[in-house]
């Protein structure tokens, strides 16, 4: 799941919202001909599925009571399922099934994003101004590496699944009161600044998105695609990269084993000072990892009797149901 937070595609939110509008239209105005109406995808937020660009514009621009001229007036949120978690949805719902759980899906994402600025009286998206639009499809663009390669042009359609949710919101809440900018990082660490201005989250903004989809859809995730290790990854010091990537060897035996994500969010928050810490910590909370754990991740590439690599897959597999008991 990928959720991210900008200023706008159009690379400007510090005016009106028209030309970003316009933008997210293009798939309503590329079609013709008499299947134009029955195609056209219109706005919609957790109270209407009918809106159209017009209201999107007119009440985004008119929510900035007291912003201003340099001032971010809206934000975009992009919610992209991956290929897999499309195909989870297409497989449970069906085609057009699938495109209505994902606005359900951008409803609760939006319920997320007002809880995150933990703000008196901004609890749900019905407190927020915001349009949502589904779009079907992608396009390669200048910076990806097929056109660069020569092998597609840019603005030629993305193979597979690409169905997603663009969102705008306003800086202002629906009242046009209160300020919240997903811009402020502070995640509460300045009182003062907090109460005043609010603040945001976006690590737990995005993993809770991607908690939500799997609690609504039952989508079974393994660890390697969770937003919790790709960030440790990407942000994560040598030590938490290397505890990351020696449990990663275990999630495919074990990955909805509540001892593996205590071990994930352990290691993202830093709890643990090094491997064997971690492997003491577990063996002190009696998870069962210990002896797992303690297993040589390498093995020799001599070749084995089939029937000895048979007896090393029944033991992982019993370890793997006892641990899951």
């Amino acid at each position: 799941m990928y959720i991210n937070i900008t200023a706008s595609e159009t690379g400007n939110n510090k005016g009106s919202s028209g030309a970003l509008v316009n933008y997210l239209e293009k798939e309503n105005t590329s079609k013709t001909g008499k299947n134009l109406e029955q195609h056209h995808e219109n706005w919609f937020n957790g109270v209407r599925n009918n809106v159209k660009r017009q209201e999107v514009r007119v009440k985004i621009d008119n929510n900035i009571a007291k912003l201003g001229r340099d001032d971010s007036k809206f934000f975009l949120i992009n919610i992209s399922p991956s290929q897999k978690e499309l195909e989870h949805l297409s497989k449970q719902y069906g085609e057009s099934g699938a495109k209505e759980k994902l606005k359900e899906f951008a409803v609760n994402v939006m319920d997320e994003y007002a809880k995150n600025f933990k703000r008196p009286g901004i609890h749900t998206n019905t407190d927020l101004l915001w349009f949502g639009k589904v779009e079907n499809y992608r396009y390669y663009k200048y910076t990806d590496k097929e056109v660069k390669n020569g092998i597609k042009q840019k603005g030629d359609r993305k193979e597979g699944r690409q169905m997603h949710v663009q969102v705008i919101v306003s800086r202002k809440d629906l009242s046009n009161k209160v300020k919240l900018s997903p811009q402020n990082t502070s995640k509460g660490k300045n009182e003062v600044h907090s109460a005043r201005l609010g603040q945001f989250n976006r690590s737990a903004f995005k993993q809770s998105g991607e908690e939500l989809f799997d609690n609504l859809f039952q989508f079974e995730r393994g660890l390697k695609d969770k937003f919790i290790y790709a960030n440790v990854m990407e942000n994560g010091t040598p030590e938490q990269k290397t505890q990351m990537q020696m449990i990663s060897e275990l999630s495919t035996d074990i990955s909805r084993d509540i001892s593996i994500d205590s071990l994930a969010k352990g290691i993202s928050d830093g709890v643990f000072a090094n491997v064997a810490d971690m492997i003491t910590i577990a063996k002190d909370a009696g998870s069962g990892l210990l002896e797992i754990l303690m297993e040589p991740t390498y093995e020799p590439p001599h070749t084995d009797s089939a029937e000895e690599a048979e007896k090393r897959r029944r033991k992982k597999l019993q370890q793997s149901q006892g641990l899951s008991r």
